[in-house]
């Protein structure tokens, strides 16, 4: 269910602003986005694992929190990530 190394490095590689960048909110909100989805894949199998649909919770509210902070701070920027990630249709 975790990343593998190289799934983030891929991530990183594609949303980083400047060379060292790892932790802006871009990166953060596109990493998110693909721990919900495999865990999404697993719930769909597991249905009874209720602790990790709780991190799923858990990891759905940070990621709205984050993409809140993206769109106060920067409209264009998130709605560009928006349409890659291909989040709110």
């Amino acid at each position: 269910m975790t990343l593998i190394k190289e799934d983030k490095k891929k991530i990183i590689e594609k949303f980083k602003t400047h060379e060292n960048d790892t932790g802006s909110s871009k990166v953060q909100i596109a990493i998110l986005t693909k721990k919900i989805n495999r865990l999404n894949e697993h719930l769909k199998e597991n249905k009874k694992d209720h602790h990790s649909r709780r991190g799923l919770v858990v990891m759905v509210g940070k990621r709205k929190r984050l993409l809140g902070y993206l769109k106060n701070s920067d409209i264009a920027k998130y709605k560009k990530l928006i349409e890659e990630l291909g989040l709110r249709k």
